[in-house]
Parts: C-alpha cells; sequence; structure tokens
C-alpha cells in the first residue's frame, strides 16, 4: 500500500472506530465503550485508543506499576531474583485475564485495564502488612489495599494539571474496588458510587478469578524452587497436582525435575482456565442472562469454576497456606516487616515533620494518620528495609 493511500485512509477513517468494532465482535454481556458512565473529569475521546486501553496506557505510566516491582508476592526481593514480585504477578494476571475475557468475547481492554491495577495499593512486604495497616488505622477507616489502589489512581499519581489521580474510567475504578468481596464494614457507607448491592461486570469477575489462578500456580512453583514446599507432598495432598503429575508423566519421559514442574504448572493452569470458560457459558445459560443488566442484577456471580474443579481447587490451597504461607521462614519475614512497618508509623505519628515533602505538607486535609498510612502503604519493600535502617542504625546516612 502507498504512503498516500495510507494517508489518505487515515483522514476517512471512521474517528471512533474502535466502538463500531466492539459493537461487531463482543458479547451482549461485555462492557462497551460507549456505554461507560465515564470519567470524573471531563476529556474529549481519543480518535484510535478507546477509554479503557487509555485506561491501561495510564497504568502502566503510573509510579505505582512501577514500584510493583520491588514489592513481596511471596518472598522478599533480596531472597532472589527468579521468584515473583507484585509486578511479575500482575502481568501474569493480566495475560490471564485476557485469553478468558477474549474467549468469552468480553471487553479485553477493560480487563486488561483492572488487571493491571488490581494490587497498585498492595503495601510493601504482602498481607501481613495489610493487616497491620488496618489495626493501625482502626479508628480512621481502616486500611484494605482494594481500596487504597482507588486511593492511588483518584488522588495519589499526579500526572495532570487539572485534576489529581489518574481519572480512569468508571467501569475501571469499580473493578478496582469490587473485583473481590474482602472490602471494609463499611463499604456501602462510603463507596455508594459503585452500587454495594450489584455485581460488578464480567471483566472484572475475569480478573478476580485470574488473580487466583495466577497465584495459586505460581506460589507453587516459588515454593518449589524455593524448597519451602515438595513435590511428593503435593502428589500425596492435593488430587489436581496428582492428576497433573500423572498426565506430563504419560506424555514426557525422562524430564529432569525443573521442566516437570513447569509442564505442570503449565497444564495447571490450562486446565483451570479451560473449566472456568465451559462452566461460565454454562452459568449463562443456566442463569438465563442475556445483556450488561442481567449481568449486574444476578444474584450470584457468573464467571466460577465447576465444582469439580472447586473442590480440587480447595485441597491445593488448602496445601499452601498450610505448608507456604504458615512456612516458618515466610513467618518469620512478615512478622519481622510488621514490627518495623509498625516502628515507622509510631515514629511518623508521634513527629509528623520527619515526613518527606509532599507528604510533611498533607497531614492538615486528610489527617495525619492517613497520610502516613499513605505513604507505608506506597513504599516498595527495598525503600521500607532503607527508612528502617536510616532511623534505628546509628552508622547509617539519614
Amino acid at each position: 500500500m502507498s504512503k498516500v493511500t495510507i494517508q489518505k485512509n487515515i483522514k476517512t477513517s471512521d474517528k471512533h472506530g474502535w466502538q463500531d468494532y466492539e459493537e461487531k465482535i463482543l458479547s451482549p454481556l461485555a462492557m462497551k465503550s460507549k456505554y461507560s458512565r465515564g470519567r470524573k473529569h471531563y476529556e474529549k475521546e481519543h480518535p484510535y485508543r478507546s477509554l479503557y486501553q487509555r485506561d491501561r496506557d495510564r497504568i502502566i505510566h503510573s509510579a505505582a506499576f512501577r514500584r510493583l516491582e520491588y514489592k513481596t508476592q511471596v518472598f522478599v526481593y533480596h531472597e532472589g531474583d527468579y521468584f515473583r514480585t507484585r509486578l511479575t504477578h500482575t502481568l501474569e494476571v493480566a495475560q490471564i485475564a485476557r485469553t478468558i475475557s477474549r474467549n468469552l468475547r468480553l471487553n479485553d481492554d477493560l480487563t486488561e485495564a483492572i488487571a493491571l491495577a488490581h494490587d497498585v495499593g498492595h503495601t510493601p512486604f504482602g498481607h501481613a502488612v495489610e493487616s497491620v495497616l488496618n489495626e493501625l488505622m482502626a479508628g480512621d477507616g481502616g486500611f484494605n489495599h482494594n481500596e487504597q489502589g482507588l486511593r492511588v489512581v483518584d488522588f495519589l499519581e499526579e500526572k495532570y494539571p487539572s485534576f489529581k489521580g489518574l481519572n480512569l474510567s468508571w467501569e475501571t475504578r469499580e473493578g478496582i474496588i469490587k473485583h473481590s468481596m474482602n472490602a471494609s464494614k463499611d463499604f456501602a457507607a462510603r463507596y455508594a458510587e459503585f452500587n454495594p448491592a450489584e455485581h460488578p461486570t464480567l471483566e472484572t469477575q475475569v480478573m478476580d478469578v485470574s488473580d487466583e489462578i495466577a497465584y495459586d500456580n505460581h506460589d507453587i512453583d516459588d515454593g518449589i524452587k524455593s524448597g519451602l514446599i515438595f513435590e511428593k507432598d503435593l502428589r500425596s495432598k492435593s488430587r489436581l497436582w496428582s492428576m497433573t503429575y500423572k498426565k506430563v508423566k504419560a506424555e514426557h519421559a525422562n524430564l529432569n525435575s525443573n521442566l516437570r514442574v513447569y509442564l505442570m504448572i503449565r497444564n495447571l493452569i490450562n486446565m483451570q482456565v479451560t473449566d472456568l470458560i465451559e462452566n461460565t457459558f454454562r452459568n449463562v445459560s443456566k442463569l438465563k442472562v442475556s445483556t450488561l443488566k442481567d449481568v449486574l442484577k444476578c444474584k450470584e456471580r457468573i464467571v466460577s469454576f465447576s465444582d469439580g474443579m472447586n473442590n480440587l481447587r480447595s485441597e491445593l490451597r488448602e496445601f499452601l497456606f498450610d505448608n507456604l504461607y504458615c512456612h516458618w521462614r515466610v513467618l518469620r519475614m512478615t512478622d519481622k516487616a510488621t514490627r518495623f512497618v509498625s516502628a515507622l508509623f509510631d515514629i511518623y505519628l508521634h513527629n509528623p515533620q520527619l515526613l518527606p515533602p509532599p507528604f510533611r505538607d498533607e497531614p492538615q486535609s486528610k489527617g495525619v494518620k492517613r497520610t502516613i498510612c499513605d505513604y507505608l502503604a506506597g513504599m516498595t519493600d527495598r525503600y521500607a528495609l532503607e527508612e528502617y535502617k536510616k532511623f534505628f542504625d546509628p552508622y547509617e546516612k539519614v
């Protein structure tokens, strides 16, 4: 095609061609861009990117997203370069979620945007520090990483001269706050904007289950590589692992242990994704869901595993909880992390002038505790460790 022809096509093309694409390709159950509730602050539509594509791009370019590289998944970053971080976990969630979303003919741009943003409110050192911050913030709104993620994209990121935050679409913001049921007790009162009585979009539901698939299977991989859990124990305690082991062994003889584990993880993910897609189609038919409105009003979540797969996954997740997440080495690190994050919180609370700018200038507007909480939650593992050393190691430069 000549240069002249290309330029002519660009000039005469449909300005919002992606809207026509969505109408032709996506399911009636999907959330289409043209029906979005929009952004808090008005912005002109982009001629060649839907608003969900723009949401995705804004999240990728945010500071909070970059910081996920040095936030714990299970293993603290300095324990080894191989292990997952919040960033690699997030990318794996997005990959799985896109595959599921596309096969269900949902809006995979929206699904991807929610997936990439779902952990931007997470604390350093994993869920243990989230629990500590929730205790420290009792009486002041508490702490929940989904709700913190919404604070990040609505207020804490500063990229635009006209408003604070990333000004994401309503649907992406809803996905961040409602993708899981782990919400604060006063969620309904504080987030009435998102109608807590309604289920979120199918794109959000897909992302939620994709998160589970990713961390279950990749935590197994990291756990085996770290030497904290063992294949032989998995075979005896998990029928799902045992079934997959027999399948891989029958198809491939004489594999070394590393390659065998890789193929087993790959097969486990494929089995769960396949079951989820097929069971979701069955749910749509059984529940007689035919429109997006039906999705939001449905009394149960539509994107779900079959009962058989749920039972198999429950065994596997119970094994991980008992043998990996409660392993003494993991517990030691999380206990250490909760103690020094608590110590940092106490220092800043009693002397807010020790906070760096711009946080030092914030307390009057939103309360000292919330400012400290925002600062600590935004830290990477490495930065939190360095801050602790600066306060408590007399030989460390401040």
